[in-house]
């Protein structure tokens, strides 16, 4: 993947942000210009809260190519407080049991480095929620 795409890609993967359907107002992520649920023209930007629970996970023990250095790594599907289900990788766990319904919230991370260049690519992954102290 080129850097233009990766800057394009930037507010997406930094920040949640999607779209919001004018008809229906579906919450849309990732963002896609036509709602999957009524079919109309959506490109109204929606920034997502960053806050949802485990729907499902599983543990990723033999990692694709580029992302070795990171196994075993714990992949989850997350049900965005606002709808959206978003697949992301989960961190911070510090020996925690995962839990289907374990509340998490969305912090932007290193997901990997690309080529002899250096290039640094971060973006979302999601930690269980910090109780306060």
């Amino acid at each position: 993947m080129e850097l233009s795409q990766h800057w394009r890609l930037k507010q997406q993967r930094y920040s949640l942000v999607g779209e919001i359907c004018p008809y229906c107002e579906g919450k849309i992520f990732p963002p896609r210009d036509i709602c999957p649920d009524c079919g109309n023209e959506a490109k109204t930007t929606f920034q997502f809260n960053g806050k949802g629970e485990i729907y499902s996970f599983t543990t990723v023990r033999q990692a694709p190519a580029g992302h070795e250095e990171n196994a075993p790594y714990t992949l989850a599907l997350v049900r965005l407080e606002e709808g959206p289900m978003v697949a992301a990788q989960l961190t911070d766990l510090d020996d925690q049991a995962v839990e289907i319904g374990m509340p998490v919230e969305m912090v932007t991370r290193k997901l990997r480095s690309e080529g002899e260049r250096g290039l640094l690519i971060y973006g979302y992954k999601f930690r269980p929620i910090l109780k306060a102290a």
